[in-house]
């Protein structure tokens, strides 16, 4: 995702008036802008460094929502709300069939081995940002037959 892209998406939501949408697209702007900052690179902004802001924030977003007491159904919705915006804005993570049959292919002298410590690592570093690690780790658990 462009990090231009998600400014001129903020801007178009101020105009609209849509208050959610505006507020959530701006903590995306912001947990940027603050990767950037803390990179060394404030201008051009590389389109990896945005999507793992996002993700980073649909983590962060879902952690909110697991730990919201049914009590706060207003707190919770507003979670939900903010959730949606992210998603629509993250990058496409590979899916369970994708992962197995890369590390397959890529991994094959690893997953050899049969030592998942080892394939886990090697296989991280490859699809970090691509996919989910819940999701990596079941497929190598299921490769590995642990």
């Amino acid at each position: 995702m462009q990090f231009e892209a998600l400014q001129k998406a903020m801007i178009q939501a101020m105009k609209d008036h849509d208050k959610v949408r505006k507020d959530a697209i701006s903590t995306l702007v912001s947990a940027t802008k603050k990767l950037a900052i803390d990179a060394g690179c404030r201008e051009n902004i590389p389109d990896e460094m945005t999507d793992q802001a996002i993700l980073k924030e649909i983590k962060s977003v879902k952690e909110q929502i697991e730990t919201c007491p049914d009590s706060r159904a207003e707190l919770k919705a507003e979670y939900q709300a903010r959730l949606a915006v992210f998603e629509e804005y993250a990058p496409k993570m590979l899916s369970a069939e994708e992962i197995e049959a890369l590390v397959k292919e890529k991994f094959a002298d690893v997953l050899a081995s049969g030592n998942k410590g080892m394939i886990m690592k090697a296989v991280m570093g490859e699809l970090k940002g691509k996919a989910d690690g819940k999701v990596i780790n079941a497929v190598v658990a299921k490769l590995t037959g642990n």
